[in-house]
């Protein structure tokens, strides 16, 4: 197998070499004065646009009928905006006085996000778990973390002692839900032509994270606010990422024991409820923390979307090896 192959199997594939060399880009060469202007404004409308595309997307009767295995859905939305949010205030407070308080303050708001859609369904998919139910596990936790989401992060900032953008409601509103909306308008029409060509959600959806990546760390950049934080800061900010996946991965597992729920069903409990949505994660964070070191928020999200994708990819590789080798 080529080195690129192996990459790939444990989770580091093309894009996000592409995340990397976007940082690696804006630090190099960051936007500034009015270019800085031109790719946050040519950014706005592709996250417009990327929520447009999932509108018209998402088969909400697929996500109903999905509702029908109640309990799991319950499950996977109760790990996703319950335990991950408690879990996060928990990190937030305990880290607070050896973290930068925008660190803190990412590592809070990554524990609101909703469910990843793609990679959680693949992941289901490879350790042989109930693809139906993690289709719809995935589109509801997303579906309602448009709403949701935002709802959490002001609560438990305001809760925190942090404070949200006062325009981030609105922002939210005209930037986020109201293409969303449109797009479940107009999926009748165009819903069936965005499923056959998968090409256009992929370099929507990608194109937009990279646009968002590169204007949020050439703020910092120009900003000079990557002095304020030091190796040990991010040292423990890596840490605090693999334990609170490790922590939650060792309640999902414990709950789905508990419950008595078939294999199928926990390796849908295990890659939607555990799993966060860089996708939705950073135009969300763009909106909310306006005015403020975005950079530096979002960093526990990349850092932590890239953890969860290689151990989620090597879960669900033992768990297809285990299943492969049990006699028929």
């Amino acid at each position: 197998m080529s080195l690129f192959g192996r990459l790939k199997r444990i989770g580091i594939d093309t894009y996000m070499l592409l995340l990397i060399g976007t940082v690696v880009l804006a630090a190099v060469l960051p936007a500034s004065g009015g270019g800085a202007v031109v790719v946050s404004q040519v950014a706005y409308y592709a996250v417009a646009l990327l929520f447009f595309v999932y509108g018209a997307k998402l088969n909400t009767s697929a996500v109903v009928a999905g509702l029908t295995n109640w309990r799991l859905q319950f499950l996977v939305l109760a790990f996703t905006y319950i335990a991950f949010p408690l879990f996060g205030l928990a990190f937030f407070y305990g880290l607070g006085p050896w973290l930068d308080e925008y660190l803190a303050l990412g590592l809070l708001f990554l524990a609101v996000l909703p469910s990843t859609v793609q990679s959680s369904i693949a992941f289901t998919s490879l350790a042989q778990g109930n693809v139906p139910a993690a289709v719809c596990a995935a589109s509801l936790s997303n579906l309602v973390g448009v709403f949701l989401t935002p709802a959490l992060a002001a609560l438990l900032l305001h809760t925190s002692g942090e404070g949200v953008n006062t325009d981030a409601v609105q922002g939210i509103a005209i930037q986020i839900l109201l293409p969303f909306v449109l797009g479940q308008i107009a999926r009748p029409l165009i819903g069936e032509w965005i499923a056959r060509h998968r090409m256009v959600t992929l370099v929507v959806d990608r194109g937009s994270i990279l646009l968002i990546v590169y204007s949020a760390f050439s703020a910092g950049m120009v900003a000079g606010i990557w002095s304020q934080i030091d190796g040990s800061m991010l040292a423990i900010t890596i840490a605090a990422d693999i334990l609170l996946l490790a922590a939650v991965m060792l309640l999902g597992r414990m709950v789905g024991q508990l419950t008595v729920l078939p294999h199928e069903d926990r390796m849908v409990l295990l890659f939607c409820g555990v799993t966060k949505s860089l996708a939705s994660g950073l135009p969300i964070a763009n909106i909310l923390f306006a005015g403020q070191p975005v950079s530096l928020i979002i960093l526990p999200l990349m850092l932590f979307h890239q953890i969860q994708l290689f151990v989620c990819a090597i879960i669900a590789q033992r768990h297809a090896n285990r299943l492969v080798m049990v006699p028929g």
